[in-house]
């Protein structure tokens, strides 16, 4: 591979915003310098004012295959993937059939990816009542940790477990220095549900907060008790950030994500039968999500990612509205970038910020914080090279995931992904595609973690 160097005023480093020049050989970047290359056998590109980052790290996407790719698949999320910057996701391990909860399903997983990654892929393994002893060979095949739930999955392949359950398996995965994560909901206490099922006021009320609120209690407790690495998932309820913030202070090995539409939507803009914003646990209240934005610029909250989740036009139920019965799930990779940078410029949040929580504290859940996440010597020229002056206003054809619904549908945008390359290689650049260039990662040193 030729050495290439990229030029850009508004570079991301870890020490900050710098106009610099990004060199890199091999796949590798070997120096940030500010003095231009004399040498004709460099390749050198000058993107003006453009931001140059880090590519993006997305640890909790749902890509369905095998077994259910008429969802999602690898080819249409990977491709939707690049054109959004992000170079390196994680799969969930439900949702597929077989679920990812033994070395069989992890082998049938792997083999479906074939000529089908676009971008770098890792994988979940999944926690489910009695398969504890599946839990080490899927720790010795790579995954880099585990999924639980603690409330139904949606998905009768994959129950939720117990605490009986946890203090089975905590261990064997604290002995490894993976991460468990926990979709925090115990349903502890019984909801009166009444009224239309088209209505979303309805549908908030059915998962309160105290549900995660309990749930996050309970991880909190086993974290300490086994000092195995929890990550709470998808947090919701900004009541649930003292209790965090406590165990935090203990030194406790907890790290917590929301997700992109928590932070960009509010309830009291949701209307009745819109069932493109149905998700678990639920988009809350304004004054509620304010709370999160304000947890996520002290560092109680970690990072921020997609939890991309979609289904068939027919499972939303879009034409009968109706709250109760249909899938849960936001369907919105594409846009991991642009929607958080929309609504954390109008909160005052600057480009080190997105960088933080979309490259860097991702890669350290994933165990790749030595590698990825950071432009720095030594880590892999997985890059971004975006516009965030510029807008646009997210429509169907524009939708490369399998499924043309999101409700980020008809919003305006702020930032658009100009090129994407992974490992020095351009694979996506205004359009255009270069495709299979993704590779699976698998753990690297568990033991040896370092947390976020």
């Amino acid at each position: 591979m030729t050495t290439l160097a990229i030029h850009s005023k508004q570079t991301i480093t870890p020490s900050g915003v710098k106009d610099a020049i990004v060199i890199i050989k091999d796949g590798i970047i070997i120096d940030i310098t500010d003095t231009e290359p004399d040498s004709q056998e460099i390749e050198y590109i000058n993107v003006g004012d453009k931001v140059l980052m880090a590519g993006i790290i997305d640890p909790h996407v749902h890509i369905n295959e095998p077994g259910r790719t008429d969802w999602e698949g690898f080819n249409t999320a990977t491709t939707a993937a690049i054109a959004g910057g992000i170079t390196t996701l994680v799969d969930m391990p439900l949702n597929s059939s077989p679920v990812t909860t033994s070395v069989q399903g992890f082998e049938e997983k792997l083999a479906s990816t074939d000529g089908q990654l676009h971008t770098n892929c890792g994988f979940w393994g999944g926690v489910i009542p009695g398969n504890q002893n599946n839990i080490q060979p899927l720790i010795n095949m790579g995954v880099l940790g585990f999924k639980a739930f603690l409330t139904h999955s949606g998905i009768d392949e994959f129950p939720n477990i117990s605490e009986q359950d946890l203090r089975k398996v905590m261990p064997i995965i604290a002995a490894s220095g993976l991460p468990l994560l926990v979709h925090c909901e115990l349903e502890n206490a019984k909801v009166p549900s009444t009224g239309s099922d088209r209505s979303y006021q309805r549908y908030l009320l059915s998962r309160p907060r105290q549900w995660e609120e309990n749930a996050i209690a309970l991880m909190i407790k086993l974290c300490e008790e086994y000092k195995c690495r929890v990550h709470i998932v998808h947090l919701s309820s900004a009541d649930s950030i003292e209790q965090i913030q406590k165990a935090k202070e203990k030194g406790l090995p907890l790290t917590v994500e929301t997700g992109q539409h928590y932070l960009y939507f509010n309830a009291e803009s949701i209307g009745d039968g819109e069932t493109q914003f149905k998700c678990a646990p639920p988009i809350r209240e304004k004054e509620n999500n304010e709370r999160l934005w304000q947890g996520l610029k002290d560092g109680v909250i970690d990072f921020v990612a997609t939890d991309h989740s979609p289904a068939p036009p027919v499972m939303k139920l879009l034409e009968s509205g109706d709250f109760i019965k249909s899938w849960g799930g936001i369907a919105s990779l594409q846009f991991a970038l642009p929607t958080l940078w929309t609504a954390a410029k109008q909160r005052s949040c600057n480009l080190s910020d997105i960088a933080k929580w979309l490259c860097n504290n991702p890669s350290k859940l994933i165990g790749y914080q030595n590698n990825k996440g950071s432009i720095a010597n030594g880590y892999d020229a997985d890059l971004v090279i975006w516009d965030e002056k510029e807008s646009f206003i997210v429509d169907k054809e524009m939708i490369l995931h399998k499924h043309k619904i999101s409700p980020y549908i008809g919003e305006t945008l702020h930032g658009i992904v100009e090129q994407t390359f992974i490992s020095a290689e351009k694979v996506f650049d205004h359009g255009t595609f270069a495709l299979n260039k993704g590779k699976i990662i698998k753990t690297q040193n568990p033991a040896g973690v370092t947390l976020l």
